[in-house]
This record gives C-alpha cells, sequence and structure tokens, in this order.
C-alpha cells in the first residue's frame, strides 16, 4: 500500500504528530510518497532527509493501491480534492487545524488510523461534487460549493435557471449552489440548511439578499442549474471551493452533478450526526 501524504507549507505544524506519522509508516511497513512543501516542512522540523524519489510536486495521481492522507484542516483537504487526479483513490483528513469538519482524525488518533490504513478497515463515503462549465477558463469541479459573489461594493443580480426554467433572480452579494457535503461550510453562515451529506441534493443559498423573501432553496441534484451574472461594476467573481475566477457581466455557468465522486474516509464509530452535534452544536446537552 502506498500512503500519499499532503500538506500546505504555511500550517502550524505539530512535530509529536508528525513524528508519529513517519514512525506508524515505517513501523507498517507502508511506502509513502509526499508532496514537495510538506516534504520541506518535515525535513525542517524533524532533521530527517527525504529521498526526492518519494517527492511529487504537481498533480496527486494514483496507481492502484494507494491512499491520500492530508495533514491540516478543511481547506487542506479540499486542495488534496483539486489536484486529485484519480478518483477512485480515497482520501484521509487529519486535522491540525480549528473545526475539521470533513476530517477523519482529530490527530489525537494517529496511530489507530494507520493501522485502519494498512488492515484496509477504513470506512468510507461517496460524496457528491458539483461539476461547472460556461464563462470561466476551466471546467471545474467542487466538493462544497460554488460561489457567484460581488467584486467591489455594489450588489450584483444572478439570474438563476434550474432544468431551463427561470426561478429567480437574486440581488445582492451573491448565490451559494453548495453539495449536502458543503452544507456544512459557506451555506450554513448564509443561513442554509443543514443536510446529511448522503443526501442527493444541492443548496440554492443566496449572500445578503436585497429582497428579505429571499431564502435557501433545496433542489434534486439531478438538476442543471445555470446562473447568468450581471453587475454594475462589470465584474464579479466565482469561487469553486478554494479557486477564485473573475467573471464579466453577463457571463453564464451551468453547474450539475458531477460524474466523479469523492471517496471520504469518515471517523470511525461516528456518525455524522455525532460530529454534527460534537463540532457545531455546543449547547446541546451531551448527557
Amino acid at each position: 500500500m502506498n500512503i500519499i501524504l499532503f500538506s500546505r507549507k504555511q500550517l502550524n505544524h505539530r512535530k509529536e504528530q508528525l513524528e508519529t506519522m513517519l514512525h506508524e509508516i515505517e513501523r507498517l511497513g507502508l511506502n509513502y510518497t509526499i508532496n514537495e512543501d510538506f516534504a520541506a516542512v518535515i525535513e525542517s522540523l524533524l532533521d530527517v532527509h527525504i529521498p526526492s524519489e518519494r517527492i511529487f510536486s504537481e498533480r496527486i495521481t494514483g496507481c492502484g493501491d494507494d491512499v491520500v492522507v492530508t495533514y491540516g484542516g478543511d481547506g487542506t483537504l479540499l486542495d488534496a480534492v483539486t489536484l486529485l487526479d484519480d478518483s477512485t483513490t480515497p482520501v484521509v483528513g487529519i486535522n491540525c487545524g480549528r473545526l475539521g469538519y470533513l476530517t477523519a482524525d482529530d490527530g489525537k488518533g494517529i496511530t489507530t488510523l494507520f493501522e485502519r490504513i494498512a488492515n484496509h478497515s477504513l470506512e468510507f463515503e461517496h460524496r457528491a461534487m458539483l461539476a461547472v462549465e460556461g464563462d470561466i477558463p476551466t471546467p471545474l469541479t467542487a466538493l462544497n460549493e460554488v460561489t457567484i459573489h460581488r467584486h467591489g461594493a455594489t450588489m450584483i443580480s444572478v439570474d438563476t435557471l434550474i432544468n431551463d426554467k427561470p426561478v429567480a433572480t437574486y440581488h445582492g452579494d451573491g448565490l451559494i449552489v453548495a453539495t449536502p457535503t458543503g452544507s456544512t461550510a459557506y451555506s450554513l453562515s448564509a443561513g442554509g440548511p443543514v443536510l446529511d451529506p448522503l443526501c442527493r441534493c444541492f443548496i440554492l443559498s443566496p449572500l445578503a439578499p436585497h429582497n428579505l423573501t429571499m431564502r435557501p432553496v433545496v433542489i434534486p441534484d439531478n438538476c442543471s442549474v445555470r446562473l447568468r451574472v450581471h453587475t454594475r461594476s462589470g465584474e464579479a467573481f466565482l469561487s469553486a471551493d478554494n479557486r477564485t475566477f473573475s467573471l464579466k457581466d453577463g457571463a453564464e455557468v451551468t453547474l450539475q452533478r458531477a460524474t466523479r465522486e469523492l471517496i471520504l474516509a469518515v471517523p470511525h464509530n461516528n456518525t455524522f450526526y455525532d460530529t454534527l452535534r460534537e463540532k457545531m452544536m455546543w449547547g446541546i446537552d451531551k448527557r
């Protein structure tokens, strides 16, 4: 089995956790490759040398029996998904950030996590993703959400059509189209509902709508969503998870469920509702 380690250079890495990761990889006889930035961090913090043949710098390419292990937070995991070429390669997240809603381990169970990887006993879920194409430089996929948002101080308008039928024109700061996985991210901050990540639907959440009667809408994920942006300043932005592109006035994009899914490791013996209670609903009595 090959472990593909991925992290970002600017994170607050914890030396003892990195030592545990490398120790478990060696103890369990696992092969590994590591992205260039993460390799530099490990070499600096642990005073070790990582052979050049174990280091990659561009895309994450699986070659069969691979598992991507990300070390950071949800943003790091989203970066890895963006770089991952093979939709059959599962992704496991170790959290060293704050919330870490997508990660399978909070950094305290690294030994057990790598044993489960070696024993092929990880639990996975297939998560839906959004596919985006239109007036953008290249087609995109997103795990959490796609957002059209204003550039500057003036509001924008987003014409929204579902299966080519007009639904609404959202006037305000913009519009989020979120997956069930992304329902606990930006969409939630905009007042959107929390969805079980295995639901087959998408959320349309307006950003600071000028019309206060505009509310989030949940639609089936077999729908096609077409968005047309109008902006007084001549430009707006489209964000797909952690990537942002400029949109001209009148630009159109089409969103639909991607053919690709993410295979995401989930916490052992911990359901979505356990995670929801522990990470987001601290006021609930846990007795």
